[in-house]
């Protein structure tokens, strides 16, 4: 699955509402499948959702396709088993988004109560389905997995949580919550939510319906209720033809990524919760301890242990 680079075409300068305007509809009765005809494309051909490979079958989710390292950005259930390349994803007549495996299981990709019309994958990243009045029925933005991007939102109590590894997309160990205290905290996410179990904060705490926040520029910022930045976790990247993500990373580092058109096709790192890769609670189980080894995370086990897995 290689959707064609269509990054000439893409201007970072719109925001959101002109990208809306010259979004692409997705009709009522269109299908997708992993080896042909695999995903829809934003107006720019910078995002699309669709199929995606991992190593033992295929995924439904959002990816960047107009860079060279195509990067998932989203996840839909993100938990269920990957399907075989002759699986079909349908967005049926009366508006239901479908995946429908070869075994005849078939999944529901988003739930919704009010009848759809249509869809689109808009130049934001937000995948939408809209009512015949183009209202918003549903949309990714409000779904998140481990990513962030430009635009969207962490609403109070939603969290983004980490994949198990960089090629599996699924749960993993770790979680970004943004809490009703106001306080944005990263957890370990198999423990208790509490302060002894936290490995990063934001220290915000006392405000209400606070949310997270990512601008173009990868200005990063916590907002109250009353539209005010209680604070500015970075003060933004100003650079031409740059676009940015905030993602958990498997390892549970929160980490601002950005990537320049005009560079080469890798990411980089603008900022991180952390430098110690150590840090995140619970990154090591049990009977074992964590040293840093050339900046990476490196578990060892306490004298008359073993690991349980070595591939691991």
């Amino acid at each position: 699955m290689n959707p064609l680079p269509r990054t000439c075409k893409f201007d970072l300068r719109r925001n959101g509402s002109e990208a809306q305007q010259a979004q692409f509809n997705i009709s009522l009765g269109s299908s997708l499948t992993p080896t042909n005809n695999n995903s829809w494309l934003s107006p720019s051909g910078l995002y699309a959702f669709g199929f995606y490979q991992q190593p033992n079958g295929y995924a439904v989710g959002i990816f960047l396709a107009g860079i060279p390292q195509k990067t998932i950005v989203w996840t839909a259930n993100r938990d269920d088993m990957p399907v075989s390349s002759n699986a079909t994803m349908q967005f049926t007549s009366n508006g239901s988004l479908i995946l429908r495996s070869t075994e005849g299981r078939e999944t529901y990709l988003a739930n919704t109560t009010t009848a759809v019309s249509y869809a689109s994958m808009l130049d934001s990243g937000n995948f939408v389905l809209y009512s015949s009045d183009q209202e918003t029925i549903w949309q990714s933005f409000e779904h998140p997995t481990d990513t962030l991007l430009p635009g969207q939102k962490l609403l109070t109590e939603v969290k983004l949580i980490s994949s198990v590894s960089e090629t599996d997309h699924s749960t993993g160990l770790f979680c970004l919550r943004m809490q009703s205290d106001g306080n944005l905290v990263q957890y370990p996410l198999e423990n208790p939510f509490g302060g002894k179990n936290a490995y990063w904060y934001s220290d915000t705490y006392g405000k209400i319906d606070v949310t997270l926040n990512l601008d173009d520029d990868g200005h990063l910022y916590l907002v109250d209720v009353t539209g005010s930045i209680i604070k500015n976790i970075t003060d933004g990247y100003p650079l031409e033809k740059t676009i940015h993500r905030l993602k958990i990373d498997p390892d549970g580092i929160l980490r601002l990524y950005s990537h320049n058109f005009h560079g080469n096709s890798n990411w980089s790192i603008s900022w991180s919760s952390t430098n110690d890769s150590c840090d995140p609670k619970g990154l090591c189980g049990s009977n074992s301890y964590c040293v840093v080894n050339y900046q990476k995370a490196d578990c060892q086990c306490i004298p008359g242990f073993e690991l349980v897995n070595r591939a691991n």
